[in-house]
């Protein structure tokens, strides 16, 4: 958090840099230097002490590292600013807040996390709002929108770095252990089980390991995966696992944890990195259903496609329109040894064909020009080649000569394009089942929120109790965000029209353009009416105007009221 006075910029020759960052101008100090041997250099360890002051570029507003650094500096007598800004933003604010009492969240969190759960809260919102889940910057959040702390209290970024510390994997577990506890395991739901993995700018953290990043940057990574309820729309759970696990090695843990949970009658639907002959011999054995992708150029599902191309995609009957693809269902064992024959949804989508026909004549006609351009050169060429060319070499084996389209592989494949299948374990139609797997597009939205809207494609901590308490606050978030996301799906499909402003992004935006005001008399009062863009947003949350104008009024009080207690 930043002090409420200016001090003068420090003159230390070379050691004062400027970063700029939203309109805000950050003073960094260069504390020392760390020679990495890997690329021979030394990096410079910098720290922010201060935001520039936008009256005089000579003064900054200091935080407490500029105390840690600077300990010998007069700090003045007189303040120069107000603790809290005389403008806050509360639209997204309000609405969050609405999301955490309909969970009963805000409750949980507080009996689980004790004093500091205002703060664990308020980091949830930050993370959602401002799309960011770095901790130096959560003060600027708390000095423009209200909080949850007791009495509004804002809190430096050293504070947030010592909380995250404290919170223990105990917590976490209890509150999962609550939140599925609260569910009705009597009702049969599709969980969709989806991981990714997250870069982490950290140092000792046990967890980070090498493995297969989807966003390789050289740098060891974690994994963590989500169960999702595909039927409530909802996070159910959440695992972190070592870098190097394979995601089709931790499926069985997690089934594992749902029987724990309590949840009898559920289904899994999983794209095809879940897929082996263990996994589903262990679904059989626990008595799930699941709903799998598999791939439609494989031996077994492009030998089914085969067999029956030509008698569905035109048959109106087959036709599914809400998804413009065709489909039909076959019966055949999953595996060799199968002891049950399992149902192939067979689709065939004509823009999916296009689309991967175009890119394979790409791929072919791209490798032909390079093995053009390498004849009568030693070189090797890979495994992605020679499954589409014969590759003919000199007797030494060492000049490559020429290359040979294999025309009857490129054809079989061109066949295939558009076609893919889904593979249930229990009976259902090819309409049935394509919607079950298309309930899984919510998860992976969630994902693609988790990275590229809460900020979350990478951890910046460097002990593994901070990792997992991010971990854990992320989760909260994404509840909480996943909410917001179906709610404003909900009302776009109930009006039947599609505006800019209804993505859960840019809503938030909106949102936090309601705004109250510091007024003469020190309350804050709302600045203006809500706007018709911003009543449209509301309706999707059932809340109208005058929620907000009762809602912001109790802010204000409450702010009222934390000044007049800490003047007395």
């Amino acid at each position: 958090m930043y002090l409420d006075f200016l001090v003068e910029i420090p003159d230390v020759k070379g050691k004062i840099t400027r970063r700029k960052k939203g309109g805000t101008t950050y003073i960094n100090f260069e504390f020392g230097r760390l020679y990495d041997p890997g690329k021979q250099y030394n990096t410079p360890l910098r720290s922010t002490i201060g935001k520039q002051s936008e009256a005089d570029d000579t003064k900054m507003w200091p935080n407490q590292n500029f105390l840690q650094y600077f300990p010998d500096v007069a700090l003045p007598s007189e303040k120069g600013q107000a603790p809290r800004s005389s403008c806050l933003k509360v639209g997204s604010f309000l609405i969050i807040k609405k999301i955490m009492a309909d969970y009963c969240l805000d409750s949980m969190i507080e009996r689980i996390i004790g004093k500091d759960s205002g703060l664990f809260l308020d980091l949830a919102a930050y993370t959602i709002i401002c799309e960011n889940n770095a901790g130096q910057y959560y003060p600027d959040y708390a000095y423009n929108h209200p909080l949850f702390t007791s009495a509004m209290k804002m809190y430096s970024d050293s504070k947030v770095s010592d909380f995250l510390h404290s919170v223990t994997d105990g917590q976490s577990v209890a509150f999962l252990n609550e939140w599925n506890g609260k569910r009705n395991h009597r009702e049969k739901i599709y969980i969709s089980y989806d991981s990714t993995n997250k870069n982490c700018q950290a140092g000792d953290i046990e967890m980070l390991e090498f493995g297969k990043p989807k966003d390789d940057k050289g740098v060891r990574i974690f994994n963590y995966a989500i169960a999702y309820d595909a039927d409530n729309r909802e996070p159910l759970l959440y695992e972190e696992y070592p870098g190097s696990i394979v995601d089709v090695s931790q499926l069985q843990y997690m089934l594992e944890k749902v029987k724990a949970y309590g949840y009898k009658k559920v289904g899994f639907i999983l794209d095809r990195g879940y897929f082996s002959r263990g996994n589903i011999q262990y679904m059989d054995c626990c008595g799930y259903d699941f709903v799998i992708m598999v791939k439609g150029m494989g031996n077994l599902v492009s030998a089914l496609i085969t067999g029956r191309q030509g008698t569905f995609e035109k048959t109106r009957s087959c036709s599914i329109g809400e998804y413009h693809v065709y489909g039909t269902t076959v019966m055949h064992k999953l595996y060799e040894g199968d002891t049950r024959e399992r149902y192939f949804h067979l689709f065939h989508s004509i823009s999916k064909e296009h689309a991967e026909r175009e890119a394979l004549e790409q791929r072919i006609e791209h490798m032909s020009s390079m093995l053009k351009k390498n004849e009568g050169k030693e070189v090797g060429f890979g495994a992605a080649y020679t499954e589409y060319f014969d590759l003919y070499y000199n007797e030494g084996g060492r000049k490559f000569l020429f290359a040979k389209e294999k025309t009857d592989v490129v054809e079989r494949e061109i066949g295939l394009c558009g076609y893919f299948s889904i593979v249930t374990s229990t009976k259902m139609t090819a309409r049935e089942a394509i919607g079950l797997y298309k309930s899984r597009d919510a998860s992976e939205k969630l994902f693609r929120g988790d990275k590229s809207y809460l900020g979350n494609k990478s951890l910046r901590v460097h002990s593994d109790e901070s990792a997992s308490a991010k971990i854990f606050i992320e989760f909260v978030a994404l509840i909480i965000r996943s909410k917001i996301y179906t709610s404003l799906k909900d009302e776009v499909l109930r009006n039947d029209k599609r505006a800019n402003f209804m993505t859960a992004p840019a809503a938030l935006k909106e949102l936090d353009k309601i705004e109250m005001g510091k007024q003469f008399d020190g309350v804050y009062r709302l600045n203006h009416a809500v706007t018709a863009t911003q009543k449209a947003i509301l309706k999707a949350f059932d809340v109208d105007e005058a929620y907000i104008k009762s809602k912001a009024k109790a802010l204000g009080e409450e702010m009222a009221n934390n000044k007049k207690t800490k003047a007395e």
